[in-house]
């Protein structure tokens, strides 16, 4: 057979611990092996590989195009992990090789199999060159993993992790290189000196868009937002503050700001001698508020030595709007949706707002989505109503900036808790791990939320947790997501401890107080229970969530009579606003009223009330309401198949 050149996909794979096995059980080795071939075979015919050749215990294929490649190791990736026998290295190049009977050569064939042996047990590495093509398919999720000089390859080779929707991989666990220990930095709220108080917002937000500039070096540890800011206005030894944050440099500054002139200090210091290795002063015109945020972040990466790829300069120095009046609106925003509580209704204004000056904004639209999807889920309005304005926002933010995290943040929430899509919604959660492996709270939220309320993997769901309070050490808002997994998992003595932290870093946190509160209740310690969740009431200004988790814990201890004097309440409130049906649902079934509980979860089904993907698995729902034959059906229209 002559000599061919073509231009192929090439993926070997690798059946990870099969020497040893080998030795140690023969038999077993062999089953192995055979499975390894059924599973492969199909696949690959089926993406129009070529299957060239078993090579002991790993596979080599061709494939026309890099797509079909992918796409086939994602399904044999997936189907090994199914099977849970054992487990496989995949690597895949793109390059030319030369054909001759039946059998491949070429430095492309040596470089995807050096590849394949980089890879981590159960994971798909590729090449810049697969990459290069696989970038633009939405449907197809990768991250940079390492650059590495292979065995027998002139130049080090970029390679890169296709992320298995089974199984995520996540950056955030992987070890930094040994050379980045000392490059990691904490970035403090700057202090607001203007006269006015209300430019707080600013302050805040100029701290926070250094840091979304800086999050996206990958050789660079940088303490989470919420972490930092508990440091606000506190006068606290930087050794401290280092410790706390695991940081080995913190940027402090100041702001002040009048009219369309602002003044801005910033000093970048070592917390290890309280050394000042930079410092700067900028006092300019509004209009240049963006080139000093470069500047900033572009002489913290020069102070620590950093070097940049093309993708982190590109991201440092990226401009979403070159609207100062568009660009302050967003911050409001920002500033208020972090607050919570009523403070939503104001955030959500802002955006629509900055939307209005500038449509073209990609972080306005963002911030829009989970402005409204907020709304929802704190019952200031049914998901019904919302569902389709969110998830066109979030669309629209992800046309404007495809690199934008944010909108598929908001899009993850949407389709797990309003439109009940959970593929949908695992997908976008892996497309936040992909742009951003550093932003926790997506981590909270997909353990929380996919792995606790909807699969009841628990194990998985603290997993996801932890990660997101490594790097939001300090916030109280990750730990309530911890302390309501933990909840959720019937683990009542471990949430009550979390909840308490999170309680004392933010000694008004609704979620924290209220998980703390539930899980008193399940510990049968009703009078702190009803205490916490009296003092919840009052400080949200009577807040539904925190009346009806109040009912459940007052059945709970045997108080009926106060249960259903604050259940009257919230019917009577129904008239003239919105009460959502999921809590109200469980708050007639904790006083034995059974019908009426179904109506209210009716009710909750039609509104797409986000919280009903709690009710499965959550300890507050009472075992009479799941006894009831109607339960199970009302679990299956939501989407629980099992």
């Amino acid at each position: 057979m002559p000599q061919t050149r073509q231009l192929v996909a090439i993926m070997f794979t690798d059946i990870v611990g099969y020497t040893a096995l080998m030795g140690n059980d023969e038999k077993k080795a062999f089953e192995i092996l055979e499975k390894n071939r059924i599973l492969h075979k199909p696949i690959i015919a089926q993406f129009n590989g070529r299957f060239i050749k078993e090579l002991g215990d790993g596979v080599m294929a061709s494939f026309s195009t890099v797509s079909e490649a992918v796409n086939a190791a994602l399904k044999i990736q997936e189907g090994c992990n199914l099977a849970s026998h054992y487990q496989l290295r995949i690597g895949i190049h793109h390059g030319e090789v030369v054909f001759e009977n039946d059998d491949i050569f070429g430095d492309a064939v040596n470089i995807a199999a050096r590849i394949q042996a980089t890879a981590n047990p159960g994971c798909i590495y590729v090449s810049e060159s697969v990459q290069n093509n696989i970038s633009n398919k939405k449907d197809i999720l990768s991250n940079f993993v390492k650059e590495e000089s292979l065995k027998n390859v002139e130049e080090p080779v970029r390679i890169y992790e296709v992320l298995i929707s089974s199984i995520i991989a996540s950056s955030a666990e992987k070890p930094t290189q040994k050379h980045s220990i000392d490059k990691s930095i904490a970035v403090l709220p700057f202090a607001n000196m203007s006269s006015d108080p209300e430019q707080e917002y600013f302050s805040d937000g100029i701290a926070e868009e250094i840091i979304n500039s800086l999050v996206h070096i990958k050789d660079l540890k940088i303490a989470g937002r919420t972490s930092s800011a508990q440091f606000k206005g506190k006068n606290i030894d930087l050794r401290e503050i280092g410790r706390k944050l695991g940081v080995e440099n913190v940027l402090e500054g100041s702001i002040r700001k009048q009219g369309n002139r602002i003044r801005i200090t910033a000093q970048l210091i070592s917390v290890k001698d309280g050394f000042h290795l930079w410092s700067e002063k900028y006092d300019r015109e509004m209009d240049d508020i963006f080139a000093i945020q470069d500047e900033i972040a572009l002489a913290i990466t020069e102070q620590l030595k950093i070097t940049l790829f093309g993708d982190e300069l590109k991201a440092i120095t990226k401009v979403e709007t070159q609207n100062v009046e568009a660009y302050e609106l967003v911050m409001k925003g920002r500033f208020n949706l972090n607050r919570r509580g009523n403070s939503i209704l104001k955030g959500l204004e802002f955006y629509k707002q900055a939307i209005a000056i500038d449509p073209n904004y990609a972080q306005a639209h963002s911030g829009y989505a989970w402005a409204l999807f907020l709304m929802a889920f704190y019952g200031f309005l049914p998901g019904n109503e919302i569902m389709n304005e969110m998830k066109q926002a979030a669309v629209t933010s992800n046309q404007l900036d495809p690199f934008l995290e944010e909108a598929y943040l908001s899009l993850a929430q949407y389709y797990l808790c309003i439109e009940r899509n959970y593929v949908e919604g695992q997908k976008n959660y892996i497309k936040v791990f992909v742009l951003n492996p550093k932003l926790a709270q997506s981590y909270s939220l997909y353990g929380m939320g996919f792995f606790g309320w909807v699969k009841g993997s628990f194990e998985e769901a603290e997993k996801q947790c932890h990660i997101g309070l490594k790097l939001e050490p300090l916030s109280a808002i990750d730990h309530a997501d911890l302390s309501w997994t933990l909840y959720t998992a019937h683990k009542f003595e471990e949430a009550l401890k979390v909840a308490n932290i999170g309680i004392e870093l933010d000694a008004n946190s609704f979620l924290s107080s209220r998980l703390a509160g539930l899980s008193y209740s399940a510990l049968n310690r009703h009078t702190e229970a009803i205490e916490i969740l009296n003092h919840l009431v009052k400080i949200s200004n009577r807040h539904q969530h925190a009346l009806n988790s109040l009912i459940w814990v007052c059945c709970n201890a045997g108080k009926i009579k106060e249960a259903k004097k604050l259940f009257e309440e919230l019917q009577n409130r129904s008239k003239t606003e919105y009460i959502a049906g999921m809590y109200l649902g469980i708050s007639a079934a904790s006083l034995n009223d059974i019908d009426l509980a179904f109506e209210y979860l009716e009710n909750a089904f039609d509104d797409r009330d986000p919280t009903l993907i709690q009710i499965k698995y959550s300890p507050f729902v009472p075992s009479l309401l799941k006894k009831d034959s109607r339960f199970n059906e009302l679990l299956q229209k939501i989407g629980f198949t099992n």
